[in-house]
């Protein structure tokens, strides 16, 4: 049975959870800096609503790709440049750092339908020259509190 009581703006409900689960999810709270454990369920939640609208692929989505790439490999510069440009409604945003004498870090912001922007990213990961790539997935921000 659920337990739920709707106060104005916030809904109340409880938990049935095992207490060695309840203190390990404090001491994460704690270690992370939470003010309470319903700032963490509700953490919870959004990130399982986020989930939710990438596996579905529906509507719009966010999302950040960063790319650690040897830019010495020939053409791979040139490679991700015509990629970005190809999807261009998609791009948002990119950010280039010089991490070193051979290492580039470059971050981009791509919105769209999380189909598009996962195989966006797959293509810019697979490119040759891309040492590691990372798709962090994200929402608009519609829908959730």
């Amino acid at each position: 049975m659920i337990y739920i009581e709707t106060m104005g703006k916030v809904t109340r409900f409880s938990v049935t959870i095992s207490p060695r689960l309840m203190e390990r999810f404090d001491a994460i709270l704690e270690e992370k800096g939470y003010a309470n454990r319903s700032e963490g369920i509700r953490d919870l939640i959004r990130d399982f609503i986020v989930s939710d609208e990438w596996e579905k692929a529906e509507g719009e989505t966010v999302g950040t790709l960063t790319l650690l790439y040897d830019h010495d490999v020939r053409g791979v510069s040139d490679k991700l440049t015509e990629l970005q440009h190809s999807h261009h409604t998609h791009v948002l945003s990119s950010m280039h750092v010089h991490l070193d004498q051979h290492n580039c870090l470059e971050v981009l912001v791509i919105r769209g339908n999380p189909r598009e922007i996962k195989e966006l990213a797959d293509s810019l990961i697979a490119a040759r020259g891309v040492k590691h790539g990372r798709l962090v997935m994200t929402s608009t921000g519609k829908g959730i509190e």
